[in-house]
Parts: structure tokens; sequence; C-alpha cells
């Protein structure tokens, strides 16, 4: 079944040199040129991570401008529970850290609720988390937990709810699954040995295996995509870098293809290079973006 009507979707995150999400906010001026470029690059679709004062600013902008962009939002929690496996950081949090984190959790559902009430026109959608689920993460999220704050989401708003997490994470919350009107996946073949020439067919191996698990259930992308730059660099059989403006391109530009083909949502990660990511400008993880730190298109 339907929830999402077909668009073009990208993941928006603007935070600038010197800003990020737990520092300093991007002006509503800064905002509304970023939601300019993507209004004119015919993105029908937005993702943001947290009900802060960045994602509202961009409500703001669109509704504002009356433009016809529609908003998925969730929350991003922190760790419930610690993860001894974990690839980012070495969890021993208290017992009372951990309280008060759910604590924090639930607030965030509520200020959620509070900023979708304001601009229900503009939000298609929201998210109970983003990869809370998997054995490497840094900020792990029981499933009974997420189901608690979806029904919530659900009852306060009469949104539809997902929850956007990786595809292999996705095969054990049955639970979770009985909750969400569609489900929200991550899948990025950058992130395994796959060779760029493969990869789209790695993205299209995740949507139909989950698409045959839940047939009358939509499923869309809420991540995927490929950095542009590396340390070190990893070099291909032919020589050429595997992080670079000309593999990216091609991926992404497959991708679209193939979402437009077959009318599947999939949000591109990420719009902007985000500096704030990585020690480095250089680290993969500051280089998602379809534009660089400068809003200036890679290709």
């Amino acid at each position: 079944m339907e929830i999402l009507k077909y668009g073009k979707a990208i993941c928006y995150s603007g935070y600038r040199k010197g800003q990020s999400p737990k520092g300093l906010c991007p002006s509503k001026e800064q905002v509304a040129e970023d939601i300019d470029i993507l209004y004119k690059d015919g993105y029908d679709y937005i993702r943001m991570y947290d009900p802060n004062l960045h994602a509202q600013y961009a409500l703001e902008v669109i509704k504002e401008r009356d433009l016809p962009i529609k908003c998925i939002i969730g929350i991003d929690s922190d760790p419930e529970s610690n993860n001894p496996n974990c690839q980012f950081e070495k969890q021993d949090y208290s017992d009372a850290q951990l309280e008060a984190n759910k604590i924090r959790n639930d607030g965030e559902v509520d200020k959620l609720i509070e900023l979708v009430s304001l601009f229900p026109d503009q939000v298609a959608a929201v998210s109970v988390g983003n990869e809370n689920t998997p054995v490497w993460g840094a900020h792990m999220v029981s499933e009974d937990r997420l189901v608690e704050h979806a029904r919530k989401l659900k009852a306060a708003l009469g949104k539809p709810v997902t929850f956007c997490e990786g595809y292999l994470e996705w095969l054990s919350l049955d639970k979770l699954v009985k909750e969400v009107d569609f489900i929200s996946i991550h899948s990025y073949p950058y992130h395994t040995p796959t060779a760029p020439a493969d990869a789209l067919a790695y993205n299209k191996e995740h949507f139909y295996d989950m698409k045959k698990r839940h047939p009358d259930m939509q499923v869309i992308f809420t991540e995927l995509g490929w950095s542009t730059s590396r340390i070190p660099l990893t070099i291909m059989e032919n020589g050429k870098p595997r992080e670079s403006v000309e593999v990216a391109s091609r991926y992404i530009a497959e991708v679209k293809e193939w979402f437009e083909e077959e009318k599947i949502i999939g949000f591109i990660f990420e719009a902007f290079d985000e500096l704030w990511k990585g020690e480095k400008p250089e680290s993969s993880e500051c280089n998602f973006g379809l534009y660089n730190e400068d809003r200036e298109p890679k290709w």
C-alpha cells in the first residue's frame, strides 16, 4: 500500500563550517538558501533528523514560501543501553545516565509532536529514530521503546510513522513492523567491499527482499549515498580512487534512474557536505554531499 506519493527525495542537514547539531545552528537565512537550492533542483521531499531549531527554520521557510516540499522528520535518540560492540566509542554509561537518556528521548518525542503540530501541511511522516538497533551502533534503543514511541506519535499526530534503519536490522524488528505505516531502509554499498559497478544491484537486492517479506507495505530508502573523499583514498583495480566525483556521480545517476522507473522514494544522503562529522575535511563522512560545503554542485 502506498503511503507516500512518489517524489524526488534527499536528506537535508544544513550545518556549515563551525556549526553542528550540538553547537551553532544555521541561521534562517542560510536554511532559506539551502531550501531554495533543493527546490530549484526539483526535490519533493527532504528528510531531517531532530525536532530542533534547524528543522523549525526549514519548515517555516517551506510554509512561508508555500513550497511543494514535504518533510520526513524524526528524533535522534541518546543511548538507552550500553553497546560493548560500538565502533565509535567505548560505552560505559551509568544506570543513572541511561535513565536520564530515556527521559530525554521521551522529551524529544514530545518536541516532535509539538513541532509537527505547528506545521501539519509541511510534514509528510515522522520517524521514531535513526539507526538505533545495529550491532555497531552508538545510540541503542530497544525495540519495545521504539514501539512505545511509534504508538505515541501516531496517537498524537495522526501522521504516518516509520523508523529509519539499515536493511539487515529490519530483518529482526518484527514487533516494530506491525506498528509502522511504511518501512524505511538504509542501504550503503559504499560501506561494503561492493564494487561501484555492482552498487545499484546491492540496493536492489535489499529493496526487493524487503518487499518480498512485506508485500503489503510501502518500502522506501531513507539513506543511500557515496562519499567523494576519504583518508586514505581507496584505490581500485583500475588505479582510480573509489571515493571520487566520477564514481559518486555515476552511482547516484543510476540510483535516480531506477527510482524514477519504478517510482521508488529514495532519500539520497546527503544534500550538502558536513564538516562537523570528521576531524579532517577529507574524511569520508564529511563528503557525502551532492553539493560541497560552499553550496556548489559537485557535478
